[in-house]
């Protein structure tokens, strides 16, 4: 607490309260003007030079004309099924691969491991892995080449099979004597004793999936199967928004759309944010727990 110590260590604490204060205002900011932008006229917005500290005139037709786009609707409901199916499978997988190689008995595991972290610092490239997923797998314009080809990631896999060795082998020998198997073994005492470690994996995988959008570039072709953050990209970069406007309101047509590419990030950004507060408090403890210690 400041106030408490010697001179030196009061000086470094108000230094770091002003630094971090500094920190948190730089990185808020501009969420709070994207929030006061979106919600404000698009006439006085569009005429604004400067900050932005309270929205210009509270006006909600560019939120109207992103929810009654069809394209977002159907962004939302591609980008949720990958979301929850992906981060399932993702989590699922990586636990158990993470669980195979702390298997003592199972001989390969140390060159399995091997072979795996060899893949963190090369790759194939960009070229062989689009004709290796579109042509050989076949799943070019499919929904899974969103989610099956990066099933696991490396650097997940790894804190995952570093917090499993930390669970004692006392636990794993007395559920043997009892007559558990290894399935027995990982659904009732190692998943239940790593719920930290897997509210981590599921944030990381979770906004992994949320954010992602090149490999939709790369591989969707139908429009019903684009991802939100492909309709956020056309919106920002494209300059995308005539139908909105048509569908969302009048006045002009420059102005609307910019309130519109400010609204259209909101909702595409809120959801997300809504989910880290429920899972935050695992995140360090998860993290720290499956670290390397020294």
């Amino acid at each position: 607490m400041v106030g408490k110590g010697s001179l030196g260590e009061r000086i470094f604490d108000k230094f770091n309260i002003v630094l971090l204060t500094f920190i948190m205002i730089i990185t808020l900011y501009p969420v709070i003007y994207v929030l006061f932008a979106s919600l404000s006229d698009s006439n006085a917005l569009l005429a604004h030079t400067g900050l932005l500290f309270k929205p210009l005139g509270l006006n909600g037709d560019a939120y109207k004309a992103v929810i009654n786009n069809p394209n977002i609707v159907t962004g939302y409901c591609v980008t949720l099924f990958v979301v929850i199916v992906g981060t399932f499978l993702n989590v699922f997988v990586t636990a158990i691969s993470a669980f195979v190689l702390t298997r003592k008995q199972f001989p390969l595991n140390k060159v399995l491991l091997v072979f795996i972290v060899f893949t963190m610092y090369f790759g194939g490239g960009m070229i062989p892995r689009y004709l290796f997923i579109n042509d050989t797998l076949g799943m070019g314009n499919s929904i899974w080449a969103l989610m099956l080809p990066g099933l696991i990631s490396t650097y997940n896999l790894i804190i995952m099979r570093t917090n499993f060795q930390s669970i004692p082998d006392s636990l794993e020998e007395s559920a043997k004597i009892d007559g558990a198997n290894d399935i027995t073994i990982f659904f009732k005492i190692i998943l239940p004793l790593s719920k930290a470690i897997i509210a981590v994996m599921v944030l990381m995988y979770g906004v992994g999936h949320w954010n992602a959008w090149f490999d939709a570039m790369l591989f969707i072709r139908s429009r019903d199967l684009y991802p939100l953050q492909i309709i956020l990209r056309e919106i920002l970069i494209s300059n995308s928004t005539d139908s909105m406007i048509a569908s969302g309101a009048g006045g002009d047509i420059e102005a609307i759309g910019e309130s519109i590419k400010y609204a259209t990030i909101v909702v595409s950004t809120v959801p997300i944010l809504c989910v880290y507060p429920f899972v935050q408090k695992y995140f360090t403890k998860g993290v720290m727990i499956g670290a390397v210690k020294g």
